[in-house]
């Protein structure tokens, strides 16, 4: 079975026999937090009785620490669950997307036989999402926008934002802006569109825990909406029990992490600039990341399976819509796996081409 996504690890244990080092997923590299891990450890001791279907708990800690209502929010078995949910319960008939983005948008919108335009982001403007795409806003019902862009590491200026959320709103079309990846930003409030959904009921906005808190086998995701009918929808869209006890709890204790998410992101900003100064020296053409990963091209267009053999997973870049061989992403790690990275790059650029 082909994946489409990175942090395979058993298959690659399954191959090889030991651990790698994944650079394919981005996930925070300081790991689960401890105070998590002692949360779902206690919770598990009530695992015998079914979850809250409403996330109660949650939501109420989710909207203090967002200083949300928390019938703003509804939570689901990772963010990809509501993009599911979300296809099947407005099953829309033209959707606006750019290209290259996260996959699951359109993997999700194609279940239902909706019509996708995918809006080209250009490798000569840098990825970079421009105002050529408000024309194309016109008679879609659904508009995805990933903000910083999964893989290209882009974050959308926030005029342009604003723009894009105020054509949608005079269209009539649901602006979706994911930002699972806005905790990584050196800034993350300037580029978030929260404090406008009390104003504005066509907005939704996806976020998780999977990311910035390194809970990615947890599975919790959220969003959030002002529009009550819209979380009806979605709510009925999905299975009752979404989300279990335990990833209740660990998210109820992550939001407590405060100290964990400074270091994160004190460790990811320093990281990021060592990793993007390193990969240009071994050679890499324009890479770039403004969150917890890097992107990058190579006239090698078999790198993934040279450095899999040198113990390190990276994602290849060249299925998504709008890229092509030779595009990689990379996570930005602990400085000692980063140097890793690069030792092994150097080894596998060394190899003879196959």
């Amino acid at each position: 079975m082909a994946l489409i996504h990175g942090g395979d690890i058993e298959g690659y244990v399954r191959e090889y026999g030991h651990a790698p080092l994944d650079f394919s997923a981005n996930c925070n590299p300081l790991g689960i937090p401890r105070g998590v891990v002692e949360a779902i450890a206690r919770r598990a001791l009530t695992a015998d009785k079914y979850p809250d279907p409403l996330c109660r708990a949650l939501r109420e800690a989710l909207g203090a620490f967002l200083s949300l209502p928390p019938e703003y929010i509804l939570c689901g078995n990772g963010a990809a669950d509501i993009i599911f949910r979300l296809a099947t319960a407005l099953s829309p008939r033209r959707a606006v997307v750019t290209a290259p983005t996260f996959a699951e948008y359109a993997l999700a919108l194609e279940t239902t036989g909706c019509e996708i335009h995918h809006h080209p982001l250009l490798p000569e403007r840098g990825f970079e999402l421009e105002e050529s795409i408000l024309p194309a806003l016109s008679g879609a019902d659904v508009v995805f926008i990933c903000n910083p862009n999964n893989p290209t590491g882009r974050t959308v200026e926030p005029e342009l934002m604003d723009k894009i959320l105020r054509a949608c709103h005079e269209s009539g079309a649901l602006l979706v802006v994911d930002e699972c990846f806005n905790g990584f930003l050196e800034d993350p409030a300037a580029h978030s569109l929260k404090s406008h959904l009390k104003d504005f009921s066509n907005l939704l906005i996806l976020d998780a825990f999977t990311k910035l808190y390194g809970m990615a086998g947890v599975r919790l995701g959220y969003c959030l909406t002002s529009n009550a009918g819209l979380l009806e929808k979605l709510r009925g869209a999905g299975q009752p029990w979404a989300v279990s006890s335990l990833a209740q709890e660990a998210g109820i204790a992550a939001l407590k992490e405060t100290e964990y998410i400074r270091r994160s992101r004190a460790l990811i900003k320093e990281e990021r600039a060592y990793l993007i100064g390193a990969l240009r020296q071994a050679g890499m053409i324009d890479p770039y990341g403004e969150a917890n990963y890097i992107f990058f091209r190579s006239d090698v267009t078999d790198l993934t399976a040279r450095m899999r053999r040198q113990g390190m997973l990276i994602r290849d870049c060249g299925n998504y819509v709008g890229l092509s061989a030779g595009y990689y992403r990379v996570a930005v790690r602990t400085h000692e796996e980063n140097e890793a990275l690069i030792a092994a790059l150097h080894k596998a650029l060394a190899e003879p081409a196959s």
